[in-house]
């Protein structure tokens, strides 16, 4: 089975969809190919976030009471209502619901959902690289051994930098699977912590300053600069990962 055949069913998988032969063949390539296998873990990951109990919304209490008071009035008019009235009746009211949910998530998301969605991806692939044997692909402290094993792995040529004398030391590389596209990750430590360093190609031209955040415990930055864009996550402290930043952007 292809990479591309696996994506398109991973979500079918699952959600247990697939039958038992499709299954099967997709479990024997995550367990042959780390990025499908990656993809496969962000998926799960972002299923368990959206079932989070702060997405879960209890109908208003005084909602049955206005449906019923609504239903009666229906039944009054002398004209009976067609099913195509009826029909219309349902689809505004779940087209209603809908644009509230829609508009509940929003507001605990933030301004910028995906963004969320996005650092939460990202932290979930940090802690996942922690495990013993996933967090380099190639280890290496030569950025000359690092960048060119991106070749021909990825569309695009991440940029890696010896970072040694400002006090962070280049470890390695390896490949994952975030935002829906296979990206680079140069791995750095600062003492015991380590740094995963995402990079992708950016939709804009436009660079942008870092901007830090937080999640579970553990700190991000990220900024847009020659095309590509840059997510830093480490549970370094938040003062430390910005002088990691700035030494990668001077």
């Amino acid at each position: 089975m292809r990479c591309s055949d696996t994506a398109e069913l991973i979500g079918a998988c699952i959600d247990g969809e697939l039958d038992l032969v499709r299954s099967l063949d997709i479990e024997g390539h995550l367990r042959a190919c780390s990025i499908c296998s990656r993809q496969y873990d962000n998926h799960r990951s972002l299923r368990r976030a959206i079932k989070g109990a702060e997405l879960q919304f209890g109908a208003p209490a005084n909602l049955e009471r206005r449906i019923r008071t609504n239903l009666g009035r229906a039944r009054r008019p002398a004209v009976k209502p067609s099913l195509l009235s009826w029909r219309w009746i349902v689809a505004a009211a779940s087209l209603a619901a809908t644009v509230a949910l829609s508009f509940s998530i929003a507001l605990i998301l933030g301004r910028h959902p995906s963004a969320e969605l996005l650092a939460q991806d990202l932290v979930s692939s940090h802690i996942r690289s922690l495990i013993p044997g996933h967090t380099i692909d190639v280890p290496s402290t030569d950025q000359h051994t690092v960048k060119p094993w991106f070749n021909g792995k990825l569309d695009f040529s991440p940029p890696v930098r010896d970072l040694a004398d400002r006090g962070f030391d280049l470890i390695g590389g390896r490949l994952d699977y975030v935002d829906n596209r296979p990206v680079a990750v140069v791995v750095y430590t600062r003492r015991l912590h380590t740094i995963n360093l995402y990079i992708w190609p950016s939709n804009t031209e436009r660079n942008t300053r870092g901007e830090a955040t937080a999640r579970q415990g553990y700190n991000l930055t990220h900024w847009t600069r020659e095309h590509m864009v840059f997510w830093a996550v480490s549970d370094l402290n938040a003062g430390e990962l910005q002088d990691f930043v700035k030494a990668l952007r001077e």
